[in-house]
């Protein structure tokens, strides 16, 4: 997988639309503005290599981080009728961030027979993004 297609399969895979048995479940919440929400159970572990560039774990990072506040945007606009990042009620934003938290959790580095790849372990699902 290409690292400009990321944003989108992370966004699959946390929306999780035919509610792939490979993709995280998801469950019922009751979030404060929203109401009845279908959040997921997923969290995205990312794993580098040591020998992969600074730069290419910054390019992985952000575009994980940028399909989370696309999400967060898109309900914010649906909920709110407003951006995300345009929200000042402290409730409001907490009720958007809670129905997709930054659920990202970063896994030590390791030395994969001198190769440079990431690995971005999505619950049971392994994509690698070349260095």
């Amino acid at each position: 997988m290409e690292v400009k297609d990321l944003r989108k399969t992370v966004k699959e895979f946390f929306l999780n639309p035919y509610n792939d048995p490979n993709l995280p479940e998801k469950t019922e919440v009751n979030l404060p503005y929203i109401g009845k929400f279908m959040k997921s159970k997923g969290v995205i572990s990312l794993k580098n290599d040591r020998g992969t560039s600074y730069e290419m774990y910054i390019k992985v990072s952000n575009e994980i981080t940028a399909a989370i506040n696309e999400l967060r945007d898109e309900l914010s606009m649906k909920v709110f009728n407003k951006h995300f990042k345009d929200l000042v009620d402290e409730k409001q934003i907490k009720a958007i961030s809670d129905a997709y938290p930054m659920a990202i959790s970063e896994a030590e580095p390791e030395d994969v027979g001198g190769t440079k790849k990431w690995a971005c372990s999505k619950s049971q699902i392994k994509k690698k993004f070349p260095a």
